[in-house]
């Protein structure tokens, strides 16, 4: 009997694993880890220390579940009346509100703890942080501009990444990595967002599809991509990277333009490939990339 019971508790806590996993869709944190690790990389010019790469993984798997937590929490009525998002947990009510609070409440204090571990900025800037994560998933609301909002939220990751090694703001290396994320994930949720335009437009929400069109949103986001572009050349050319660097940013170029290639603005059939897949290699490509340039370069490892 006491065997059969504790089996049984193993499969409610894997199945409340799992149920978690999925509400915060955990496996799109390969999209903003590489460029947190390509911040601690280009701050250090050597191997962090591996207490601050697992206090930095720490902060931003957290920091990442925070804000997807609140996210789905803040939504999950429009969600319900949403075809395509209607099969999330809390809609279908496989997660409860107040379960979702639970989590975001475990994020927010690993976050904190996180921040706290490794050095006084990071912990001193972390409120700011706390502020985007938590604020953009309302941003759409009342702008447009919610798509650009969210990539600076992101952007924080390789810059909270950097002040963790190297404490300090001045360095134009930190902000070029930042203005690139910024409009590579602006680029992105501008096209996901094409998906529900109509939904959008009916609920009164001001994503850019709704407000101004597909076609308009796609034109934008190759825009917002090719600042992103332009942003990268800027980090080469001032942290002086070498030629692995090079090759990686035109392997990213490319998929780039293979991501537009494969979405149109009346055809989105292609977009979890455009969307999951293209990016996850993108931000793995810069990061190797990069890693591999500054292997020649200071030979950090």
């Amino acid at each position: 009997m006491r065997a059969n019971s504790g089996l049984s508790w193993l499969h409610n806590l894997k199945e409340q694993i799992n149920r978690f996993f999925r509400l915060v869709k955990f496996e799109h944190t390969i999209f903003a880890l590489p460029f947190a690790y390509l911040g601690m990389i280009l701050a250090a010019k050597a191997w962090p220390t591996w207490w601050q790469i697992f206090w930095i993984t720490v902060a931003m798997v957290a920091a990442r579940t925070l804000a997807m937590t609140i996210n789905r929490i803040v939504d999950w009525r429009y969600d319900a009346r949403n075809p395509r998002t209607a099969g999330r947990e809390i809609p279908r009510g496989i997660v409860r509100p107040q379960t979702a609070w639970r989590y975001a409440g475990i994020a927010l204090l690993l976050f904190l703890f996180s921040a706290a571990m490794l050095n006084r900025l990071v912990l001193y800037l972390s409120p700011i942080a706390i502020l985007f994560l938590v604020g953009y998933s309302f941003s759409k609301r009342v702008t447009w501009l919610s798509h650009w909002l969210l990539g600076l939220t992101d952007s924080i990751a390789p810059a909270g990444a950097w002040i963790a090694v190297r404490p300090e703001l001045s360095d134009p290396v930190m902000y070029w990595l930042m203005l690139a994320v910024l409009f590579w994930i602006a680029g992105f949720d501008l096209i996901y967002a094409c998906q529900d335009s109509d939904f959008d437009r009916q609920m009164g929400l001001h994503a850019l599809p709704a407000r101004f069109g597909n076609r308009t949103a796609m034109w934008v986001a190759r825009c917002s991509h090719l600042i992103t572009l332009a942003a990268l050349v800027m980090v080469g050319i001032s942290a002086r990277l070498l030629w692995p660097y090079w090759v990686g940013l035109l392997l990213v170029t490319g998929g780039l333009a293979y991501e537009h290639v494969l979405v149109k603005p009346n055809d989105l059939t292609h977009i979890d490939l455009a969307f999951f897949t293209m990016n996850g290699y993108i931000s793995i490509v810069i990061f190797l990339a990069t890693l591999s340039a500054l292997i020649l370069q200071y030979n950090i490892l």
